[in-house]
């Protein structure tokens, strides 16, 4: 049964959603304990939302039949207490028209997509390939621009037109280009229900101080409550508070995703960090692999550092 909306469409969505990690024991199990203890995790530390097969969950690398599995699980477990966004990103529309429909009947409250990847395509076509996606999906859709992995960016221009459909209602962008997110709120002033947010955590706060509604943070899944009260410093222009805390979550960009320089390191370091705080299994789907003892000693003895910090879980 498809759920009834939980977004006020007069209004952007605001806040801290974090790409949650898929908790898996190999490629083709979910460590179940693992995600209702992250889920429970995440709420605790008072985030807005819960994002499921993003970048940071390794949407693209799971089997359609694992994805459905975490779709379910999670929406299972927050029990509409939160939002829960999906990512139906795919090279193919029809494929992600049936994650966005399994989405829907599972409980998830809205999807998010990148432009099909692989081929390089204009924007034209990206404005095509949107339009008829949301056309045909039951749920509010958030465009996901990370041109980094999706090889095609959504240009400002082209966020601007899809805004006029009534089913597309925000952006995340991934970018990490801050000329492009300041064109996007530019271009984007009259729209007032259109809802921006960003990606990489070192940028959030110059990104809601300058407009944006939020982030979308792979951090907050160690420390929601780090992240969360970032957010709310920003909103309360507590520049004494912001000072403090984006200090913090530097540090946590230092410490836990710069271990190496090898492919996924953020990720690596993320799974590994969770795994040593009982949260959940550190398996990552393949092709990656998780750290070694060198690389997990490393994680442990920063997350203690950042954990004996008070602002960390402050209220979880």
């Amino acid at each position: 049964m498809i759920s009834p909306s939980v977004f006020n469409l007069s209004e952007p969505f605001r806040g801290i959603v974090p790409p949650m990690v898929s908790p898996l024991l190999d490629s083709n199990t979910v460590d179940k304990e693992g995600l209702e203890r992250l889920v429970e995790h995440l709420i605790r530390g008072g985030v807005h939302g819960i994002f499921v097969l993003g970048t940071t969950g390794e949407g693209a690398s799971l089997s359609a039949s694992l994805r459905r599995e975490l779709i379910s699980l999670t929406a299972r477990q927050v029990k509409g207490r939160l939002p829960v966004f999906v990512g139906i990103s795919d090279s193919s529309i029809e494929e992600s028209r049936a994650m966005a429909a399994f989405a829907a009947e599972s409980g998830a409250d809205a999807i998010v997509a990148t432009p099909p990847f692989y081929f390089g395509i204009g924007q034209e076509e990206i404005a095509d390939y949107f339009m008829a996606l949301a056309d045909d999906v039951a749920l509010p859709l958030f465009l996901y621009n990370i041109p980094s992995v999706a090889k095609t960016g959504i240009a400002p221009e082209t966020v601007k037109r899809l805004s006029s459909h009534p089913k597309i209602i925000g952006l995340k962008d991934s970018s990490g280009n801050a000329v492009y997110l300041n064109t996007v709120l530019y271009l984007m002033q009259g729209e007032a229900a259109f809802s921006l947010l960003v990606g990489p955590e070192e940028m959030l706060a110059t990104a809601v101080l300058s407009g944006a509604h939020g982030g979308v943070n792979g951090g907050a899944n160690i420390f929601p409550r780090l992240y969360v009260s970032l957010y709310n410093a920003c909103i309360e222009k507590d520049f004494h508070q912001i000072g403090i805390l984006r200090q913090k979550v530097m540090e946590v960009s230092e410490k836990i995703y710069g271990i190496d320089d090898s492919a996924g390191a953020y990720l690596k370091g993320l799974k590994a960090s969770l795994s040593l705080l009982g949260i959940c299994n550190d398996f990552l789907a393949p092709p990656f692999r998780r750290f070694g003892e060198v690389e997990r000693s490393l994680v442990k003895e920063n997350l203690e550092g950042l954990s004996a910090m008070e602002y960390i879980n402050a209220g979880e």
